[in-house]
């Protein structure tokens, strides 16, 4: 059993609005169920839904300091000055660095980009950096995806002649740096409508405020950047609702039409071209292989592939970067046995704990991200993981749904040298020396504040539905749903009393996984399911008694272009009385 049911019934008034918007789609009830589950009460909001229009993007404007950002830019395109366009080694800081170079090379061509180095320089704006600038004569520096928390490197630029416009995302302390602008939609007193922008999409913004400003009418040269911005949204896991959801819908568009040179040819490499590329492609075959330039080596290589105009090159770049991400593979597994062999032979981390604080000076800093969500996947906990770098120990959070990790570090901040990120994920660095005491102190602020439900796995259950409502027209209605990612999760259906066909078998290399074929009583249709890794379940389906299951719907196509579908199993429990 994978954790707890959810299913909230729907409030009377939810009820009326799920009546009337499955009768404006086709006469589907679980649909209208679905689209308030997502927020969405009248017809004319579900049409939008359906079909995001770039007309619903917010006025860039609205943003705090968007005035003074443009103004500064333009100064600086003006009067020539050097500008350097710097960001994070992540997918978000990429895509970002890549969307404004790219943008504004159409305009000027007196700029450049940076992207420190994880393991010289770390994370944020680095002294080194604005040595480089001063050094190089650059008078303005368009940082993206980080700066919001680098008071004094921002001040120290500053006396040395050098601007900052910062485009961030991450929650900013009560200390502001000394920038010129702060883009910034979780700024205090903020009246951004959209909180959860990537910090590319904050660069696309900026990019689109300066458009504005400028009467540059060319809406395709801007809006073919789009792709990028989808996969920092997807990457980084910001809620895909609002502005999000808009700018998602037509960069996946232009991802499966026409997407940008360097994501072509990992496109190529990853064996998705002529598929439909969705957000879950993104996160688990785009995204990594993008990170993984950053984690082994140089995040450059990644903007240098995103930027690139010559698809032999993009290409040749393109699989340097595939070979990071299966080194990067390789490290990930040895790290995270190695993490599972430490808490085995140390019982006390985790028992009677709330948390798992792990430190392991060895560990390479590249991937303890990456373990960290493992850990707090296996173990249902929020998780730390640390090393060693540059004589301080860092390291990265995870946490459990419901769960705020930043508040508990932030609980501990006197201990830190540098903390920052979002309620599910904060990288950090302390002393050596110090861990100990954060160790307890993060134990102590997670066992206050977590709800026991916090503890266990839970999956919410979108609508309750028998096999016969699995129509043409439904399916036709869940693509419309797309794109899926948080926020608009793919729907979870819940469907009783459901009876093996009489084929089900156990498959997989140590026959861990099933293979379905089920029926209910709704309908005589046979319907095609996998179950990951609940063989334990196979003798009481085998013995043709009722189960209970809770799955999402795969479509996907055939080589003669007939389309496809299997259920994919998420839970199984035996039905009442079995």
């Amino acid at each position: 059993m994978t954790g707890k049911w959810n299913y909230l019934p729907l409030t009377n008034q939810q009820k009326q609005a799920a009546t009337a918007l499955g009768a404006h789609c086709g006469g589907i009830p679980a649909i209208g169920e679905l689209l308030v589950r997502r927020g969405v009460s009248t017809p004319e909001e579900a049409d939008s839904f359906f079909a995001p229009s770039i007309s619903d993007l917010h006025d860039p404007f609205l943003m705090q300091d968007m005035d003074k950002a443009v103004n500064r830019l333009n100064k600086a395109m003006g009067s020539k000055e050097r500008i350097m366009i710097y960001g994070d080694y992540d997918v978000d800081g990429t895509t970002a660095v890549a969307l404004v170079y790219k943008y504004l090379q159409n305009y000027y061509s007196n700029i450049e980009y940076y992207i420190p180095t994880r393991y010289d320089e770390g994370y944020g704006i680095s002294l080194k950096s604005i040595d480089y600038a001063a050094d190089n004569g650059i008078k303005l520096i368009i940082v993206l995806d980080c700066g919001i928390k680098a008071t004094e490197e921002i001040a120290y630029a500053k006396s040395k002649g050098i601007d900052f416009i910062i485009c961030d995302h991450h929650v900013p302390d009560e200390i502001l740096p000394p920038a010129v602008a702060i883009l910034n939609p979780k700024m205090p007193g903020s009246k951004y409508p959209c909180k959860y922008l990537s910090g590319c999409g904050v660069g696309f913004k900026f990019m689109q405020a300066f458009a504005m400003s400028n009467g540059l009418t060319n809406h395709n040269e801007l809006e073919s950047l789009l792709d990028l911005v989808a996969v920092s949204i997807a990457a980084d896991l910001v809620p895909i609702v609002g502005e999000n959801r808009v700018m998602a819908y037509h960069g996946l568009r232009r991802l499966n039409s026409n997407p940008n040179l360097g994501l072509r040819s990992i496109i190529r490499i990853c064996k998705l071209t002529n598929k439909d590329i969705t957000i879950s492609d993104v996160i688990f075959k785009i995204g990594p292989r993008i990170n993984a330039s950053g984690r082994m080596q140089c995040g450059i290589e990644a903007v240098d592939l995103l930027v690139s105009r010559d698809l032999h090159d993009a290409y040749e770049k393109g699989k340097d970067i595939d070979q990071y991400n299966k080194d990067r593979k390789e490290l990930d597994k040895r790290i995270t046995e190695e993490a599972n062999h430490l808490i085995s032979n140390n019982v006390e981390i985790i028992k009677d704990k709330r948390s798992i604080v792990i430190y392991n000076k060895d560990w390479h800093k590249g991937i303890i991200g990456i373990v960290a969500s493992r850990l707090t996947e296996m173990y249902y906990k929020p998780s730390v993981v640390l090393t060693l770098s540059n004589g301080l120990a860092t390291g990265s959070s995870r946490s459990v749904q419901g769960f705020d990790v930043y508040a508990a570090i932030n609980d501990s901040r006197d201990l830190l040298e540098n903390f920052g990120g979002h309620p599910y994920a904060v990288g950090l660095s302390l002393k050596e020396e110090n861990i100990p005491e954060f160790t307890r102190r993060f134990e102590e602020y997670v066992a206050k504040h977590i709800q026991p439900h916090q503890l266990s796995p839970h999956l919410d259950v979108d609508a309750q539905i028998q096999f016969a409502d699995i129509t043409p027209e439904l399916l036709q209605y869940l693509k419309k749903l797309n794109p899926f990612g948080p926020g608009n999760q793919k729907p979870i259906f819940c469907t009783r009393n459901v009876f093996d066909f009489g084929t089900s078998k156990l498959v997989g290399k140590n026959l861990e996984h099933i293979k379905l074929e089920l029926e209910d009583n709704s309908t005589s249709h046979v319907l095609n399911a996998i179950a990951f890794n609940m063989a334990q379940y196979f003798e009481h389906i085998h013995a043709h008694k009722p189960i209970d299951i809770i799955y999402t719907i795969e479509q996907s196509k055939r080589a003669n272009n007939t389309e496809t579908i299997q259920l994919m199993i998420r839970d199984i429990k035996p039905s009442a009385g079995y």
